[in-house]
């Protein structure tokens, strides 16, 4: 009996057209969405995963299954050649995912309408190397901190506003006390403060930053550190003074000047916390001006906790990190284990050569 020979069904499909392969791309694209939504991604991941999929594509000129490695090593080592660290690592991110999703989903379909067959262009040799989180962070000492704040404290009695002013030092004695992001804080609403927790009171806070894109994740932060009788100020002598009702459901802890239409007053901006900062920091603490940031503030939290006995573990749960390997980047600077390890090592060496002689 002889054997027949067996084509592929897949093979008889005509190329598809144009416009076929217009529809096909923009189906993968939406297909992508909906399945890092399904994933429990946050909408704020998505859309930028989408536009660094968008940039390379508008180089590109043609649809991304199209691109191989020749293609790749053009964009990041020409296109991105001065970019910054986090923006070539992220488009190498976004378009390797893209392919991934290709591969799983969409490659035998694909095969069939144009004939290719998927290869992501990014490989070893031309993947971006280094990591996004490399820069190192040194936060000022104990006593430089105090100087701002002392400083930022007496400025309170003679500034043209001292609203706004004191939100924003109560804002950023927060940040240094306990840690919170500048994002997490200005989420805050002041039914957040639960006096009644703990030994001074914890803050509830409800948008903490998410692990790997999964969206807000809430903790409980406990107001040591002085964070308690700062936060009892602000409320009692300065909250009131925005015109707000402490009854409203939703009213925020840090108010905007700006009233809304029923009167009530909105949170203030991310960058109106940040401006404040760094306003201060120029005035009272100027060898940091432009280099003091909230997250620097973060640092320094960390790292006073850590140097004041706090174990990594509690540092870890207060900040709501994921993994103990993100808090240890936090106290790095002030561990001493190295140091240690070379005292001991003295101390060995010098135990023998007591015995020598």
């Amino acid at each position: 009996m002889a054997v027949a020979a067996v084509r592929d069904l897949r093979s008889l499909r005509p190329v598809a057209s144009p416009e076929e392969l217009e529809a096909f791309e923009t189906d993968v694209l939406a297909g992508l969405v909906l399945a890092r939504s399904a994933s429990g991604l946050t909408d704020a991941t998505i859309r930028g995963d989408l536009s660094n999929l968008e940039q390379i594509r508008d180089w590109f000129g043609r649809p991304l299954w199209e691109m191989e490695p020749p293609d790749a090593d053009a964009y990041f080592g020409r296109e991105l050649r001065k970019a910054a660290q986090g923006t070539r690592h992220a488009r190498a991110q976004a378009l390797s995912l893209y392919f991934e999703f290709l591969e799983l989903r969409h490659k035998v379909e694909l095969h069939a309408m144009t004939g290719r067959v998927v290869e992501c262009p990014i490989d070893e040799m031309n993947r971006p190397r280094g990591r996004k989180d490399a820069k190192l962070r040194i936060p000022p000492s104990a006593t430089e901190i105090d100087t701002l704040f002392t400083g930022w404290a007496r400025e309170l009695s003679t500034c043209r506003k001292f609203t706004p002013t004191a939100r924003n030092y109560a804002a950023a004695r927060l940040m240094a006390d306990v840690g919170i992001r500048v994002n997490e804080a200005r989420q805050l609403d002041l039914a957040d403060i639960r006096w009644e927790l703990g030994r001074f009171g914890k803050l509830h806070v409800r948008i903490g930053k998410g692990a790997r894109g999964s969206g807000p994740r809430e903790r409980m932060v406990p107001l040591i550190n002085g964070a308690d009788r700062a936060l009892r100020w602000y409320v009692q002598d300065v909250w009131g003074q925005f015109g707000d009702e402490p009854d409203r459901h939703g009213a925020a802890l840090f108010l905007s000047e700006r009233a809304a239409a029923d009167g009530s007053r909105s949170r203030v901006g991310y960058d109106v916390l940040r401006a404040g900062l760094a306003a201060a920091t120029a005035t009272h603490l100027p060898s940091w001006a432009g280099r003091l940031t909230p997250h620097v503030l973060r640092h320094f939290c960390a790292s006073q906790l850590y140097l004041n006995g706090m174990d990594l573990i509690s540092i870890q749960e207060m900040y709501g990190h994921a993994w103990v390997a993100t808090t240890m980047k936090y106290v790095h600077v002030h561990r001493s284990r190295i140091e240690e390890a070379w005292i001991a090592g003295q101390r060995r060496a010098a135990t023998r050569l007591e015995g020598l002689i």
